[in-house]
């Protein structure tokens, strides 16, 4: 025959620490809303790369572009390329090179200034550029890109930017690493509270 003895206290301890561990438990909310922002900021570089790869070049840093986002009234978060509420750091002082600087007595290039949005523009900074990054993932879908509609001073074609369509899959790819991740971190944080209550 085989008896089993239960220890009323160690069940009572095992409970209280299975309640602080459910996500209803706010502590437990942040905690778990804490393992979901590193889950995902593992998986930034990732995207990074992808990005770098899909794009000819990089000299503004529209790479750094890439967003993490947690959400506060439900457990999880995402990776995107949506623009920030507000404008995040400072501009970029990367001027593209001019074949003209090098002769200064040579003739043609553009010889009207660059207007006020077209200057701010350029300068954007790495963490400002996501709208560079759905351009070059969507293309431009609505045909041509036509200059001079501003002020209406130059008129040219500036040509289509075929989709790349890099960030979908990059994306889904790099989730399912963070979700495998993310379930290693909450089984070692369950573990120690789990430790630290014994």
């Amino acid at each position: 025959m085989f008896s089993l003895e239960v220890n009323d206290a160690v069940v009572l301890e095992q409970k209280q620490v299975l309640e602080q561990a459910l996500s209803t438990n706010p502590k437990t909310q942040k905690a778990l809303q804490k393992l979901i922002r590193q889950a995902l900021m593992e998986i930034r570089p990732e995207m990074i790369a992808a990005v770098r790869s899909a794009l000819a070049s990089d000299p503004r840093g529209a790479s750094q572009g890439i967003r993490t986002a947690v959400y506060k009234k439900i457990l999880g978060g995402n990776i995107n390329i949506l623009d920030m509420r507000r404008k995040a750091g400072k501009p970029t002082s990367y001027e593209p090179p001019r074949k003209l600087d090098a002769n200064p007595h040579q003739r043609g290039g553009n010889r009207v200034p660059r207007g006020e949005r077209t200057n701010k523009v350029m300068h954007y900074g790495p963490l400002d550029r996501q709208w560079i990054l759905r351009i070059v993932n969507s293309g431009t879908i609505n045909g041509d890109r036509t200059a001079g509609t501003r002020s209406g001073r130059l008129g040219g074609n500036r040509g289509i930017i075929a989709a790349r369509n890099f960030f979908g899959p990059s994306a889904q790819r790099a989730l399912s690493k963070a979700v495998t991740n993310l379930s290693g971190l909450i089984d070692s944080e369950l573990e120690a509270m789990l430790n630290k209550k014994k």
